[in-house]
């Protein structure tokens, strides 16, 4: 959201105030008019009574491009006691994904998560569909959306250096798992 404001001339302190608040509460507070723009994420976007009191702007693209901002990542002295549990765990994972991803299996993987969740099944219809974010099927991350990711942090103040994206990625362990599968 600060992108897209920044984008657009507007600055924080001088064009607006920034209230902080937990994802849950915001759809009361744009409700109770204590706010007028929240940022929404899944799953709190699809949500009924928020898509009555609010709508929708802009999205995540249209201010940032294409991003990857949740990875996962480790020591190297990680990875080099355990590589092989590494790499197991990532084929596991990557069977895993690959069901989910099926959409022969989306009915099924909406009840998985209403469970978890404990919400209606239904409630989960974009899971895994074009309304979901992508989800690499291979589990790759883009590192070039990533490395855009984080240098927009950086430009836009959040945090006070750069660093290099693909000089610290270290893709083999989920390259060697998606070799096993083959």
């Amino acid at each position: 959201m600060k992108a897209m404001l920044h984008k657009h001339g507007l600055e924080p302190n001088r064009d607006y105030t920034v209230v902080e608040a937990p994802l849950p509460a915001m759809k009361a507070m744009l409700a109770e008019k204590k706010v007028d723009l929240i940022p929404s994420v899944l799953p709190f976007s699809y949500d009924p009574e928020l898509r009555r009191v609010a709508r929708d702007l802009f999205v995540q693209k249209e201010a940032i491009g294409i991003s990857d901002m949740i990875l996962w990542c480790t020591r190297q002295s990680v990875i080099d006691q355990h590589r092989a549990a590494l790499v197991d765990f990532f084929e596991d994972t990557l069977r895993i994904v690959h069901w989910y991803l099926d959409p022969a299996n989306h009915e099924a993987a909406m009840n998985i998560v209403g469970g978890l969740a404990k919400r209606p099944p239904q409630n989960f219809d974009w899971l895994f569909t074009k309304r979901d974010v992508y989800h690499d099927p291979e589990m790759r991350p883009n590192l070039d959306a990533l490395q855009r990711n984080t240098d927009l942090t950086h430009d836009l103040g959040f945090v006070t250096s750069r660093f290099d994206v693909k000089a610290h990625s270290d893709l083999s362990l989920i390259e060697e798992a998606a070799r096993r599968l083959k």
